[in-house]
């Protein structure tokens, strides 16, 4: 009789226990299936499909680290949109501003050429010819620069230097530009060594594209370069009287491609700022712009003491 009994409770359970598990097995069978779905719709293009699982799931660890996966290689397509957009425009941009100063520099040299113009106006010619090769040799000079930046090979030479002799020697250079183009400019540097780490050519990049910025865009008649030690960093002011940047373009100043549209000059590749962020932050700087219209521009770097 206990046997009897004993027998049909082991019966029960080894049937509860079936239950359980075909149960389990079933649930199981349902989440594979719902895995598979998912990773269809992934792979057809549905990068915000999820996998859901409970904690207390068999399959809860693989859908967590599927769904963890996914997220990744979605935030991967994301970028290589996002840098697929951006060549894009910069081969837009590209076939634009290239072609238009090549197209008139052509232009000009053929009428010298066939003899369409003699005496002033073959030289009148001939100095228009030059400007446009310049700034044809710029645009260039700014996209090989953009892209070595953007390389995985480009790597900078970081080494301490004295900060106050390496800007006097880079802007000693633009002293007659300033003059040409009539600005009264103002150059304030300390006599005091002021040390820091950057790369000696990235730093005169920075220098560089900064005051050509104000050349080319602010139509302004007085520039101020300043150079002051604060508590921990250097800090680098290039200031002018010209035409501003709206409130608009000030947080879109930085990026890539990007050209304010109020009356700033439409030369230049939208990527000279762009160039000096990426150059200030891999020296551990940053830069900001502050601006009012119709009255001032400042442009400030950052950099941190190394004294």
């Amino acid at each position: 009789m206990i046997l009897d009994v004993t027998l049909g409770i082991l019966f029960c359970l080894a049937l509860l226990f079936g239950i359980i598990c075909m149960g389990k097995l079933l649930g199981v069978k349902r989440q594979l299936k719902d895995m598979t779905d998912a990773l269809n719709d992934i792979e057809a293009g549905n990068g915000n499909r999820k996998i859901l699982a409970a904690n207390n799931d068999l399959t809860a660890d693989l859908s967590y680290k599927m769904n963890e996966i996914v997220y990744r290689y979605e935030g991967q397509l994301s970028q290589l949109r996002a840098a697929d957009e951006t060549n894009r425009q910069l081969m837009t941009s590209l076939s634009h501003d290239v072609r238009t100063p090549l197209t008139t520099l052509i232009g000009y040299l053929d009428a010298v050429h066939r003899g369409i113009v003699a005496g002033k106006e073959r030289e009148d010619y001939l100095e228009v010819a030059r400007r446009k090769a310049h700034d044809l040799k710029d645009y260039i000079d700014v996209l090989f620069d953009w892209f070595k930046l953007n390389s995985s090979e480009f790597a900078l030479s970081i080494e301490r230097v004295e900060l106050a002799e390496l800007t006097r020697n880079v802007l000693k250079d633009w002293i007659p530009i300033f003059e040409e183009n009539h600005l009264d400019y103002e150059i304030e540097i300390p006599e005091k060594p002021l040390f820091t780490k950057v790369d000696m050519d990235g730093y005169a990049r920075i220098i560089n594209n900064l005051v050509q910025n104000v050349i080319t865009h602010s139509q302004t008649t007085q520039i101020k370069i300043e150079m002051a030690k604060k508590e921990k960093e250097i800090e680098i002011r290039i200031a002018d009287n010209g035409i501003g940047i709206e409130k608009s373009d000030l947080p879109h100043i930085f990026e890539r491609l990007y050209k304010c549209d109020r009356g700033r000059s439409d030369k230049g590749s939208g990527l000279g700022l762009s160039i000096v962020r990426q150059m200030v932050e891999k020296m551990d700087g940053k830069i900001t712009v502050q601006s009012e219209p119709n009255q001032y521009t400042v442009f400030t770097v950052f950099l941190p003491l190394r004294n």
